[in-house]
């Protein structure tokens, strides 16, 4: 892939910056850093109000076909958005799983009934999403599912009947609809027997219990279904076919978007050098050669994640372009971490201490904190690990009990 930049993605850089250096210095300025990793409790109405904002003045859905509502632009503008985005320190956006994740896939999978129906309502922010996907002995093994759901009824009035737990799951207490994984062919095993189903959160059979993480957020829930129920037709592909669809559904969450975030770590390891500097820990050539290994390792990361991700395509499945999402997820969730332990180093003794009273957390600690769980949601190091073994490389599949 050539990596440099046309003209005109030049120009694309341009009008981004320019459009949300104006924002943000104006009546949105308030907003700038809310709703990073582990935060996404803060300003959560105000960043939805800039959500949709965003969505009309059309800085939404870019790589989305024209004919769905999106602008169609190229893989480096779609980056370009991303890096300006956190280079401009912009605010935590909320619709992230329904516009670069559920949007996608129902573009690719969906029907033209279901396009219809979600698409637009995505494209403007007016109904958001969460992920039913883990489950209490189905984390990133994500096979072993026992959500059930069975088909009742006929006709028109047929609908899904859900049953079962899902955990993990990304601000379902403040979203509309769930993408659900449950197995709806009794009997089956692991991968077979699953469907993907679209289910709406508020209704009498679905209970979503807030979990409180070491950050402070609860942003992660717990969601129980006890007889929900869903239309007949809000079924994602074939019937027990879901396997396929949540595979592609994962393709679209290691693609473009993620590739910001190696803006906004390269603006987090700025400030652990910048704290260096002025605690004075900079001078040991330790945390000196530390640093620089950290920085060079994101340049590489960067790089090998827009040639990798280049070669897929949209709604690929893991083992695509080599394996190429489950490296870039490899790579930067351990770079992360790495990242959170250095700070910790570099703010010695200060960082073992709370900012106030009862638990008030650093940004440093909250970064630390957290990243120790990047190398496990999102397909855990060992499930990518497996992926690439298995799925590329063509090894023996790891035995199973």
């Amino acid at each position: 892939m050539d990596l440099s930049y046309a003209p005109e993605d030049e120009e694309f850089r341009a009008d981004v910056r320019t459009w949300l250096a104006e924002q943000l210095d104006g009546e949105w300025s308030h907003l700038r850093g809310l709703g990073g990793p582990g935060r996404d409790h803060e300003a959560f109405d105000e960043r939805l109000a800039w959500n949709r904002h965003l969505a009309a003045s059309g800085w939404t859905c870019l790589g989305w076909p024209t004919e769905h509502g999106g602008r169609g632009l190229s893989l480096l503008q779609q980056v370009i958005f991303h890096e300006e985005y956190a280079r401009a320190d912009a605010p935590g956006r909320v619709n992230h799983l329904g516009e670069e994740l559920l949007g996608p896939t129902l573009i690719a999978f969906g029907t033209p009934e279901q396009q219809a129906r979600f698409l637009p309502k995505i494209a403007a922010v007016e109904e958001l999403w969460a992920q039913g996907y883990s489950e209490p002995g189905a984390g990133s093994d994500l096979a072993a599912v026992q959500t059930r759901a069975r088909l009742e009824g006929e006709g028109d009035q047929a609908e899904w009947v859900i049953d079962g737990q899902k955990v993990w799951t990304s601000n379902a207490h403040l979203s509309d609809w769930l993408f659900v994984v449950a197995r709806t062919e009794p009997g089956s095993q692991r991968h077979r027997g699953l469907s993907f189903l679209l289910v709406p959160i508020d209704q009498e059979g679905v209970e979503v219990r807030p979990i409180e993480q070491l950050t402070g957020g609860s942003e992660f829930n717990e969601v129980f279904f006890t007889g929900a129920r869903t239309a007949a037709d809000l079924v994602v592909g074939e019937v027990g076919a879901g396997w396929g669809v949540a595979m592609g559904l994962l393709g679209f969450e290691r693609g473009v978007s993620v590739l910001g975030q190696v803006v906004g770590f390269a603006r987090e390891l700025e400030g652990v050098v910048e704290l260096a500097k002025a605690n004075g820990s900079y001078d040991d050539p330790l945390v000196r050669d530390r640093l620089a290994r950290l920085d060079v390792e994101l340049e590489v990361m960067r790089a090998q994640a827009l040639r990798g991700l280049s070669t897929v395509s949209g709604g690929d499945d893991s083992a695509a372009g080599g394996g190429a999402g489950s490296i870039f997820k490899l790579v930067w969730a351990n770079w992360h971490r790495a990242l959170g332990e250095a700070a910790m180093a570099v703010a010695g003794a200060d960082g073992l201490r709370a900012a106030g009273a009862p638990y008030e957390l650093t940004g440093w600690q909250r970064i630390f904190l957290f990243s120790r769980a990047d190398t496990i949601y999102g397909g855990s190091d060992e499930i990518q690990r497996n992926i690439l073994a298995e799925r590329v490389l063509g090894l023996p599949r790891e035995a199973r009990g």
